[in-house]
C-alpha cells in the first residue's frame, strides 16, 4: 500500500511538473491558443454558414418538387372525382396519387350524397389520417379566401414542416376549387435529415483537422518566433554571467534581426566600457599600491626618528624646548597616522586585487578576545562576556583586526563601558556568509582537534547615542564622512571596510545596528570552521600574513573609525 501511494505520488508531481510548464505564461501556450481559437472561430463560422445554406437548398428543393408534384395530383386525379364521391372513389384516387415519383402519403376527405364525411388514405385504415394534419394547417386549408384582382382563388395550397418521434415530415394540403374534395400530403424527410447529419459529421471532422492543422502551424510559427527570443535569452544569460564577448549571429531583416543586431552591439559597448572600467581600476590598484610601497621607506626612516623623538619627550630630563614640545608631540603622533594609514591602504589593496589569503589556526574565542582588549589597554572599559573553552578555526591575526576596529570605534564615539557578548549558533548552515559552510572533512587544528561545526556570533555595543538612521548604510563605506562639517577624524576612514573584508574572506558577515536600549551595536557572524575556504596551504600565504607589520595589526591602528560615521 505504501508502495502504490508513492508511485501515485511521484505519477501526481510529474504531472504537475508537466503541466506547470504549459502555464499561460508561456509565449508559446498563448500563440498556439489564440491561433487554434481564430482558426476554431473560422473553421466553425464557416461550417456553420455552410450547413445552414445546404440544409435551406436541401430542404426547399424536396420540398418545392413533393409541393409541385401533390399539386400535379390534386388537379389531375382528385379534380375528376365527382362533387359528392364515394369512400371507394377515394380510396382508389388516394392509392393512385401515392404512386406519383415522390412517393407520399395520400388523405382525401370528402362528403359523400348524404352529406356524410367519408375518408380516403393511401395507408389503408391504418395509414396516415386526419388527426396527424395540424389543426392550424386545416383550418388553413378550408378557409375560404376572397377572391380579388390581388387573389383569383378562394382556396390556396399549405404547407408545415412537423416533427414526429425524431423524424420530420412535411404535411400539406388544398382544396379543389369549384367543388370537390380536400386532399393532404404526408412526406417523410429522414433521407434529407440523414443527409443533412452526413454533411454536419463532414464539417465537424474538417473543423477538427483545421483546428489541428492551425495547432501545428501554431507551433511551427511559434518555434519560428520563439527561437531567436530563446537565443537571445542565452545570450542575455552567459553576459549576465560575466562573458562579455557573447554576440548573436543575424540573419534576415525582419524584427528579430534588428533585435540581435542592437544585443550585439549594446554586448560591444558593454565589453569596451568594463574593459576600460578593469583597466582604470587596475590602475588605480597598482598606483595605490605603489605609493604605499614607495611610502613606506621614507615612513620606515621617520618613524625610527620619531620614536626617538617620542623617548626623549618622556624622559624626565628632557632637553626640548617648551615652545617647540607640542610640535614634536604633533610629528610623533602624525607620523603614526600616516603610517596607520600606509598599512591600511596595503591591506585595502590585496583585498581590491583577489589576493588576501587565511591563515587559519584554533583559537580560544575568550583569549583572543581578552588578548585584544589587553594589547590596547582597554581592560577598564570594555565587559567581556564570553565562555572559556569556546573554539574556533579562524585566522587569528584578521580575527584581531575586526575586535580591535569594533572595540576601538565604539570605544570613540559610544564611550565606556563597552560589552562584548560571544556565544554560539547551531550548524544548521543558515547564515549569511558566502560559501561558509563547514562538513565534517574540515581540515583538523593542531590544538584542542576540529571543532564543531556551526557558527560563532560575536556582538560588540556602546551606550552612546546610537547611529543615525540616514547614516547606517553607510558606516562600512570606505572614508564616508557622515557630517560635512568634520571632514577629518584620527582614524584613516577605512578600519570598518576591512573589517567587513576581514570578515568576508572567513565566509561570515557585519552588520551595525541601534539597540532599542540606546546605543550601537554591531555583529559579527563567522562560521566555526573556515577550512573550506582556505584555497592554497598557509605556507603560500607568508607575504600576505606578514603585511600587517610590527604592529598588532594592520587596522588596529584604525580602531576608532567607523567609516568616519558618528
Amino acid at each position: 500500500m505504501t508502495t502504490t501511494r508513492g508511485g501515485l505520488r511521484g505519477w501526481l508531481a510529474g504531472r504537475g511538473k508537466a503541466l506547470s510548464g504549459l502555464r499561460f505564461t508561456s509565449l508559446r501556450l498563448r500563440l498556439v491558443v489564440v491561433f487554434a481559437l481564430v482558426a476554431l472561430t473560422a473553421a466553425v463560422s464557416a461550417s456553420g454558414i455552410a450547413y445552414w445554406l445546404n440544409r435551406e437548398a436541401v430542404l426547399t428543393r424536396t420540398q418545392d418538387a413533393v409541393l409541385r408534384d401533390f399539386q400535379q395530383e390534386m388537379r389531375n386525379r382528385a379534380g375528376t372525382l365527382p362533387v359528392h364521391p364515394t369512400q371507394d372513389q377515394l380510396q382508389h384516387t388516394a392509392g393512385q396519387m401515392a404512386n406519383s415519383s415522390q412517393r407520399f402519403s395520400v388523405l382525401l376527405v370528402g362528403e359523400d350524397a348524404s352529406g356524410r364525411a367519408v375518408y380516403g388514405t393511401s395507408g389503408g385504415l391504418s395509414g396516415f389520417a386526419l388527426e396527424d394534419v395540424p389543426l392550424s394547417l386545416r383550418t388553413a386549408v378550408n378557409k375560404q379566401q376572397p377572391v380579388d384582382s390581388g387573389n383569383k382563388s378562394p382556396y390556396h395550397l399549405y404547407w408545415q414542416r412537423v416533427t414526429e418521434h425524431g423524424t420530420p415530415y412535411l404535411v400539406a394540403g388544398t382544396r379543389i376549387i369549384g367543388g370537390g374534395p380536400t386532399g393532404y400530403m404526408l412526406k417523410s424527410l429522414e433521407p434529407e435529415a440523414k443527409d443533412l447529419n452526413s454533411l454536419a459529421w463532414s464539417l465537424g471532422v474538417a473543423t477538427a483537422l483545421a483546428l489541428v492543422g492551425a495547432a501545428l502551424l501554431a507551433q511551427a510559427a511559434a518555434t519560428t518566433v520563439l527561437k531567436p527570443v530563446h537565443r537571445l535569452g542565452i545570450a542575455a544569460r552567459r553576459l549576465g554571467e560575466g562573458r562579455l564577448d557573447t554576440r548573436l549571429r543575424v540573419s534576415g531583416t525582419d524584427e528579430l534581426a534588428d533585435l540581435s543586431r542592437t544585443f550585439n552591439k549594446a554586448a560591444e559597448a558593454l565589453e569596451k566600457r568594463v574593459a576600460d572600467m578593469a583597466a582604470r581600476d587596475e590602475a588605480s590598484r597598482r598606483f595605490v599600491a605603489d605609493m604605499s610601497h614607495e611610502l613606506r621607506t621614507p615612513l620606515t626612516a621617520i618613524t625610527a626618528v620619531t620614536e626617538v623623538l617620542e623617548e626623549e619627550l618622556e624622559f624626565e630630563g628632557g632637553g626640548f624646548d617648551p615652545m617647540i614640545e607640542p610640535a614634536v608631540r604633533l610629528v610623533v603622533s602624525e607620523t603614526r597616522r600616516l603610517n596607520d594609514l600606509v598599512e591600511n591602504l596595503m591591506e585595502v589593496t590585496r583585498f581590491d586585487a583577489g589576493t588576501a589569503r587565511l591563515v587559519l589556526d584554533d583559537v580560544d574565542l575568550a583569549d583572543q578576545i581578552t588578548a585584544c582588549i589587553d594589547a590596547r589597554a582597554w581592560l577598564d572599559a570594555v565587559e567581556l562576556d564570553a565562555e572559556r573553552g569556546l573554539h574556533a578555526r579562524l585566522d587569528p591575526r584578521r580575527l584581531d583586526v575586526i575586535l580591535a576596529n569594533l572595540i576601538g570605534n565604539a570605544l570613540k564615539h559610544g564611550g565606556s563601558p563597552v560589552r562584548v557578548s560571544v556565544r554560539e549558533e547551531g550548524g544548521d548552515g543558515a547564515g549569511s556568509g558566502d560559501g561558509a559552510e563547514s562538513g565534517d572533512d574540515a581540515q583538523n587544528g593542531e590544538g584542542g582537534g576540529s571543532p564543531a561545526p556551526g557558527w560563532i556570533v560575536i556582538q560588540v555595543r556602546d551606550h552612546g547615542p546610537g547611529i543615525p538612521e540616514d547614516v547606517l548604510p553607510h558606516v562600512f563605506d570606505r572614508f564616508y564622512k557622515a557630517s560635512a562639517s568634520r571632514p577629518r577624524s584620527e582614524g584613516s576612514g577605512l578600519g570598518l571596510s576591512i573589517a567587513l573584508n576581514n570578515a568576508h574572506i572567513h565566509g561570515g558577515d557585519i552588520t551595525a545596528a541601534n539597540s532599542p536600549e540606546g546605543g550601537a551595536v554591531f555583529t559579527l557572524r563567522l562560521p566555526r570552521d573556515a577550512s573550506a575556504l582556505t584555497e592554497r596551504p598557509a605556507e603560500d600565504d607568508g607575504d600576505d600574513s606578514a603585511g600587517g607589520g610590527g604592529r598588532a595589526t594592520s587596522g588596529g591602528a584604525d580602531q576608532g573609525s567607523k567609516g568616519g560615521a558618528r
